[in-house]
């Protein structure tokens, strides 16, 4: 039997710093007002993806975290068969909600599509056998999914680019990784990140383009307190919809508010200026939230845990007369924060001494080291907040990270040499 061609690849996480909420078209997924993220780097969270593709392969086959997703729908392998004569928008009709089976296969067709128009084999009907070939896809994340941290911007950017990878498509990518997840497109490159909206219909310019690379602030880092690993209870996708309906802030928001947000971060990162950088952050966050709360029925994201962190912030801040954190959520309550070295160490204490956790060792702090500090006590007396315990579940301490690349080792499969997912899983 012939032996499948295999790549897996990992891709990363980001949050963004300027939000993306809402959609001017909902099945190309055209976003209302551009945005800005930072990647976070691999180390510490990705999403790994192993796509195999052979000629025994019967049919298109896809693992999500260890689990099969179900793609028997008819209309759904219709599609999957007749994918250069079949329309996309009635493919992403086959399913609502979200639903990941069917934004991944939306994806597979696009690679699959924009692989037969470059292609450049000098035997086209070889190529066209090749990519006729039913292909088997394995994903995991190393972190909680469905939780607020971006999880399928990591998904579907390590989708479109390992499948890009095992069809030999080169350029730009993030276009199709956009129609399988909004934010993917930003995961598609690593450092510091702008989605631009764009203007035409057919949304061939709503792309993304890095604005400076992961080598730009080596002395950023990243902290992400996790609140709660749980599913949140209101999805991104029906949330937006129910904003863009009921919202008059939101439009407010990406009218008037969003554009020079996106001109004063870019100068703000660009000279790696965090003062600017962070009030811009935690104001963007606040007003979402706020958007949220004016979306009707309201969505709430955030719970106490969350607005306990933003007074330790704000606090924090104000005794130090001077900005030294930053804090932003996505839909969902844990929180990330932006800071800078040198005050990773403290804060992480005051972490410890306001969300007391259940141990304090090795498993509360995750990801990069940090060095272990007293905590000041007028530091603590400023901050004066009651102690919230086991408000935090763990800590993971990141950097800023590069994009998707390609792991070269074949023991980091998480597909066998016979294309079918190891036992480990």
């Amino acid at each position: 039997m012939e032996k499948p061609k295999t790549v897996t690849c990992t891709a990363p996480v980001n949050i963004a710093v300027i939000k993306y909420w809402g959609k001017r078209n909902e099945e190309l997924i055209l976003p209302i007002n551009s945005s800005l993220s930072v990647t976070l780097h691999q180390d510490q969270l990705k999403t790994t993806t192993t796509v195999a593709t052979s000629r025994s392969f019967q049919e298109d086959r896809i693992w999500l975290n260890g689990k099969e997703e179900d793609i028997t729908h008819p209309r759904l392998q219709s599609c999957l068969r007749e994918s250069e004569s079949w329309l996309l928008v009635p493919l992403k009709k086959i399913y609502r909600n979200n639903k990941p089976t069917c934004h991944f296969f939306c994806v597979l067709y696009l690679v699959r599509r924009l692989a037969r128009k470059r292609s450049k084999d000098g035997d086209p009907a070889s190529d066209s056998m090749k990519l006729s070939h039913k292909v088997h896809i394995c994903s995991v994340n190393d972190f909680p999914t469905a939780a607020g941290l971006a999880s399928s911007a990591a998904g579907f950017a390590c989708l479109v680019y390992t499948l890009a990878q095992v069809f030999g498509v080169e350029g730009e990518l993030s276009e199709i990784a956009r129609q399988g997840s909004g934010s993917a497109c930003r995961s598609m490159y690593g450092g510091f990140v702008q989605w631009i909206m764009g203007e035409e219909d057919d949304g061939k310019d709503s792309l993304a383009q890095q604005v400076a690379p992961e080598t730009h602030w080596p002395e950023l880092r990243v902290l992400v307190l996790v609140a709660s690993a749980e599913r949140k209870p209101v999805g991104s996708t029906s949330g937006m919809q129910t904003s863009v309906q009921t919202s008059r802030l939101l439009k407010h928001r990406a009218e008037s508010v969003v554009p020079g947000r996106m001109v004063e971060m870019i100068e703000a990162v660009q000279r790696r200026d965090f003062a600017a950088f962070a009030e811009l952050t935690m104001k963007d966050s606040n007003q979402f939230h706020a958007t949220c709360l004016d979306t009707y029925p309201p969505i709430f994201y955030l719970n106490s845990v969350s607005q306990q962190v933003i007074n330790l912030v704000h606090r924090y801040n104000g005794h130090y007369k001077e900005t030294r954190l930053a804090y932003t959520f996505d839909a969902g309550p844990n929180a990330v924060i932006y800071t800078l070295q040198q005050h990773v160490p403290e804060f992480v204490q005051a972490v410890q001494h306001f969300f007391p956790p259940e141990t304090n060792g090795g498993e509360f702090i995750k990801g990069l080291p940090i060095e272990h500090v007293a905590l000041p006590e007028e530091l603590r007396q400023a901050i004066g907040l009651e102690p919230l315990a086991k408000g935090i579940s763990y800590i993971i301490s990141t950097k800023v990270g590069p994009g998707p690349c390609v792991l070269e080792d074949p023991t980091q499969h998480l597909l066998g040499s016979d294309g079918w997912p190891k036992k480990t899983l």
